[in-house]
């Protein structure tokens, strides 16, 4: 394998890059993050996983076709797995009353993926900060992975930024312009 032939996956866990984006008040643009990464690690060919969670129809006072139409563009228009499910509704009873909270999380739908693919790439990219993905790092570069970490400083675990063979917050390590349009957000409903 020359320099030049590496195989990278990238594994977005959408929720952990959202912190990020708001942030910096601007989406990322995954066209020219997907092109960084190529170049960043000398890579032959880039293949991006991006998982996510959202609400259920009807379960919001806005139309969620905007997301769905963004989840079809990473498909069709850059290639990407794109892996999603609904957000599960659990409801919360308190001193103070009744609630829901929405959970969406996709932590083991990634270490699959990861794990399945394992003798496809060389290198895997992991846009999270949740520390539980500590023990899938740890396989993975004992199986002879080189992983690399993306994430934001406020949102990332000591265990993460110090696990793998190297870290990069999103927010000040990445040098090039990899970010879309400006992040607006909802006018309330009075």
């Amino acid at each position: 394998m020359t320099e030049q032939d590496k195989t990278i996956y990238v594994f977005i866990d959408a929720s952990n890059l959202w912190a990020a984006q708001k942030a910096k008040g601007r989406f990322f643009d995954y066209e020219k993050l997907r092109n960084y990464i190529k170049r960043e690690f000398n890579g032959s060919s880039v293949e991006v996983f991006y998982y996510t969670a959202y609400p259920a129809e009807g379960t919001r006072d806005y139309s969620l076709n905007g997301r769905h139409k963004f989840y079809t563009f990473l498909k069709k228009g850059l290639g990407f797995i794109v892996c999603k499910k609904e957000l599960k509704r659990i409801p919360i009873t308190t001193e103070i009353g009744q609630s829901i909270e929405e959970k969406g999380n996709m932590d083991v739908e990634i270490t699959i993926d990861a794990i399945h693919h394992f003798k496809k790439y060389d290198i895997a990219i992991l846009f999270t900060g949740d520390s539980d993905f500590l023990a899938l790092i740890t396989y993975l570069r004992k199986g002879g992975k080189k992983v690399y970490i993306f994430s934001s400083k406020n949102n990332i675990s000591e265990e993460l930024r110090t696990g793998g063979d190297g870290y990069f917050d999103v927010l000040k390590d990445i040098k090039e312009d990899v970010w879309g349009r400006e992040l607006r957000h909802r006018a309330e409903k009075g």
